[in-house]
């Protein structure tokens, strides 16, 4: 059974790029049939926080995520310091006293020796007697002991992979303060859970080499990674600094469709072109791990926008009716007013913003070389209400007077009835006009 799982801290809110890890996780286990964990790293305690966990939930929901059972690192310590007894009791854990600030000291000799900052393995030469007295000064922290080999992997976006663990410091797995960490959490939860596949970012490529020693080790199976590429800006910069403000929460505020995200970030990094879906089930039908690449990925919130519109477009009545409704919209009306805009709002918000130009009239715009034309023209329209007949009728009788014709005569008038140079055909826009425009 194919079992996938994402595994998101709840320190912060989820942002674009948790989302491409979980993405892709998803679409492995639903294209296969198999199952997917959502799991929650919650093991750091004093930054995990409640609402974090509830935001975690809600964002997967709107996305139209759905997963087959829930776990929660907090709640599996035993089953971490079982794993950590074995370790001690298999010789691969030891324990280590060196504070942050002579770690640092250490790595920065190392530099200056041109070596790699690896650590020296220093606690393993403590006596009993040494180890009891740094105890009584300071708690020691818990690290794995890696067996100084090449750990070889075939990724399924980079390839075959070769590490020399020798080149690798020894990962610390518990802290002082006993608090076990991601390494340990991840590789137990991996290995008694099933999980057969984990995608990932390719800043992960080192943490895969050393917990593939410790799945060997524990007795468990190891799954097929895949590093997926890093984000970066629309110019190639970097993205991390920004994740932040691309939350998921912040999209969905601004006004991002859930289809425009999904359907962007399953295509994007890949060779394939990126399509508009029209459900979870297409996105994880044309799904293919194999299509990704290594090279850095460029994501550009604004490329959501458009997709946004062309999902929106593409909608029926049925699920817009609740916006409609709240933008004020008559029920007699609603189903001509959907048509009429439909190819024309960004976003959900644009829909209140065409009801409130019929209801009470644009605020028109016209250049100042237009003003007599405009004025000449208004003066012939029809008073309300116009029906399918009035626009064509109208401007036919203005091209007759006035000599305009083309874009000089129909894009004035339709800034002057509208307040924009784009919008719906005008011909089905005069029928629901409510009022006429203001004179700016």
């Amino acid at each position: 059974m194919t079992t996938t799982r994402f595994a998101p801290s709840p320190t912060g809110y989820l942002h674009i790029g948790n989302l491409r890890a979980a993405l892709m996780n998803y679409a492995i286990a639903r294209k296969a049939g198999g199952t997917f964990i959502l799991r929650i790293d919650d093991t750091d305690q004093e930054r995990s926080k409640q609402e974090y966990i509830d935001g975690i939930f809600a964002d997967l929901e709107w996305l139209g995520f759905t997963w087959d059972r829930v776990e929660y690192q907090s709640k599996r310590l035993d089953r971490y310091a079982a794993a950590a007894e074995k370790f001690r009791g298999m010789g691969r854990f030891y324990e280590c006293f060196e504070t942050p600030t002579e770690l640092d000291l250490k790595r920065k000799k190392q530099l200056n020796m041109g070596k790699p900052p690896v650590y020296d393995r220093a606690a393993l030469g403590l006596s009993g007697e040494e180890k009891d007295k740094l105890r009584a000064e300071r708690p020691g922290h818990w690290r794995f002991l890696l067996d100084q080999e090449r750990i070889e992997w075939v990724d399924g976006i980079l390839g075959a992979i070769s590490i020399d663990a020798a080149s690798v410091s020894d990962p610390v797995l518990i802290r002082g303060d006993g608090q076990v960490l991601y390494t340990l959490a991840s590789v137990i939860d991996d290995a008694e859970m099933g999980v057969t596949h984990v995608v990932r970012g390719s800043d992960h490529v080192t943490n895969t080499a050393t917990q593939i020693q410790m799945i060997d080790a524990f007795g468990g199976k190891v799954p097929e990674f895949a590093h997926h590429s890093l984000l970066t800006g629309p110019q190639g910069e970097a993205l991390s600094k920004r994740l932040g403000t691309l939350s998921l929460r912040d999209l969905r505020a601004n006004g991002i469709e859930p289809m425009a995200i999904l359907s962007h970030m399953a295509r994007l990094g890949s060779s394939q072109p990126v399509e508009l879906r029209s459900s979870m089930d297409e996105i994880v039908e044309g799904f293919d791990i194999g299509h990704f690449g290594a090279a850095p990925t460029k994501f550009d919130e604004a490329d959501l926008l458009p997709l946004t519109a062309r999902h929106l477009g593409s909608l029926p009545l049925g699920a817009v009716a609740a916006d409609i409704a709240a933008a004020g919209v008559p029920d007699a009306l609603a189903a001509d007013f959907w048509a009429l805009i439909h190819e024309n709002v960004e976003t959900r918000a644009a829909i209140a913003g065409w009801w409130e130009i019929l209801r009470d009239g644009a605020v028109a715009e016209v250049d100042e070389a237009d003003r007599e034309f405009i004025a000449e023209a208004m003066a012939m329209l029809p008073p309300l209400p116009f029906d399918d007949a009035t626009w064509g009728t109208w401007t036919a009788a203005v091209k007759d007077k006035t000599g305009r014709k083309g874009k000089g005569l129909f894009m004035p008038l339709r800034k002057a009835l509208t307040g924009k140079a784009r919008g719906p055909e005008m011909a089905q826009f005069l029928p629901l006009m409510q009022a006429l425009p203001k004179q700016g």
